[in-house]
């Protein structure tokens, strides 16, 4: 991350390219220096973390069992499989996909497939986006819209992730999953169609 950083420089909330605005030295005017700037910036962020990794570890470890599965700490019965299994919460949204999708000739592998694709898509993100501007301050509403519902259709599907598979619940994993995947398959073209608003010069 510090090499990239170095490389490249930070980026800043509104997006703005900060080297095409440099003084007589060569020193980009916007910019300010790594220490203390960033250095108490990063230590603040791990403070923060610390204190509630450390919340989660010494007074609820089990965090309702989403961190740790109720599953656990039942008594192993090799005669009896649990009705419902639900994995950790991180792959909850990834699971309910894989449930989504229907088996073909008595195989999941569709769904595997899709849950790898949920993954990997997040990958092709730099490329899908035809956007102008970086800063979502200068986004139109087509991109805000499309955003919001990817956001929702997420957690919903995390939530239909923790519960029992039904048939009520695998439809509704169903229409999320399409929402999930237009949000990027569809992102070449609502990007670039979009209005967005002109972006500052310099750093506001």
């Amino acid at each position: 991350h510090i090499i990239a950083l170095h490389q490249v420089g930070s980026n800043n909330p509104d997006g703005i390219d900060i080297k095409a605005n440099k003084d007589t030295q060569g020193i980009p005017k916007d910019g300010i220096p790594f220490h203390p700037f960033y250095t108490v910036k990063d230590i603040f962020g791990l403070a923060v973390f610390l204190f509630l990794f450390a919340a989660v570890v010494f007074y609820a470890p089990e965090m309702g069992g989403f961190f740790l599965e109720k599953e656990n700490f039942i008594p192993a019965d090799p005669l009896k499989t649990p009705e419902h299994i639900v994995p950790v919460w991180y792959f909850t949204p990834f699971y309910a996909i894989l449930r989504a999708i229907p088996s073909y000739a008595g195989s999941a592998f569709p769904g595997v497939l899709a849950m790898g694709a949920a993954v990997a898509i997040l990958f092709l993100l730099p490329w899908l986006d035809k956007g102008i501007v970086r800063s979502i301050r200068y986004r139109g509403n087509l991109y805000r819209s499309a955003l919001s519902l990817f956001v929702i259709s997420f957690i919903a599907l995390g939530v239909l992730g923790t519960l029992p598979a039904t048939d009520t619940y695998v439809i509704l994993a169903r229409i999320f999953t399409c929402f999930y995947f237009a949000f990027f398959l569809l992102m070449p073209w609502y990007t670039r169609l979009d209005k967005t608003k002109p972006e500052p010069q310099r750093v506001t």
